[in-house]
């Protein structure tokens, strides 16, 4: 029998995330209070870390680069701040964490692309009749 505070939990878990990985660039979109206005900011970057698995504590680290300067931010996934997360590409990575990209500049930090939500299945050449 679930006790209040895991009925609680299970109310605040948000469902329609998409599926969020290290490689993926995303774009976040938080809702910003500015005294008693409330605003939209986006921030759109790589995701380089996923931790704390798929509970309510579970967050992302997004990076990107501004005028040369490496600007990262980490997200609660279940934040009622969020507002939405879309993914716009996925690369091919074999880490869990891409901490190493901090130190790359360049074609270094390049990631090799991936197809994204798509299978692509080679077709057989038809068979020459005789």
């Amino acid at each position: 029998m679930p006790n209040k505070f895991e009925t609680f939990i299970k109310a605040q878990l948000k469902t329609d995330l998409p599926e969020i990985r290290p490689g993926d660039t995303v774009r976040v979109y938080q809702k910003i209070k500015e005294g008693d206005k409330e605003r939209i900011q986006v921030f759109e970057g790589l995701v380089i870390a996923r931790k704390h698995g798929k509970g309510i504590t579970s967050t992302i680290t997004v990076r990107k680069v501004i005028s040369e300067i490496g600007v990262e931010r980490i997200f609660p996934l279940h934040s009622p701040t969020i507002e939405k997360i879309e993914t716009l590409r996925r690369d091919r990575v074999r880490r869990a964490k891409l901490y190493y990209l901090r130190k790359t500049k360049g074609k270094r930090a390049r990631l090799k692309r991936e197809e994204f939500g798509k299978v692509i299945v080679k077709e057989k050449p038809e068979e020459v009749k005789k």
